[in-house]
C-alpha cells in the first residue's frame, strides 16, 4: 500500500469532515497522482497547448 493510501485511510477513519473535498479529489485523480510520482509525467504540456489555443481565439 502506498503512503498516499495509508494517509487517505487514516484521514477517512479520523472522521474529519473538513477533508471530504480533498478525499474526493484524491479518489477521482488517484492514478494520475501516482503516475506523477512514478514517472514524473503530467499533462502540463497539454494544458499549456489548450491555454495558448484559447488565447488565440
Amino acid at each position: 500500500m502506498t503512503k498516499l493510501a495509508h494517509w487517505y485511510r487514516n484521514v477517512e477513519q479520523s472522521g474529519f469532515k473538513n477533508f471530504s473535498n480533498l478525499l474526493n479529489t484524491i479518489t477521482f485523480n488517484y492514478q494520475s497522482i501516482l503516475n506523477y510520482f512514478d514517472n514524473r509525467s503530467t499533462n502540463a504540456s497539454a494544458e499549456s497547448f489548450n491555454a495558448k489555443s484559447l488565447s488565440i481565439s
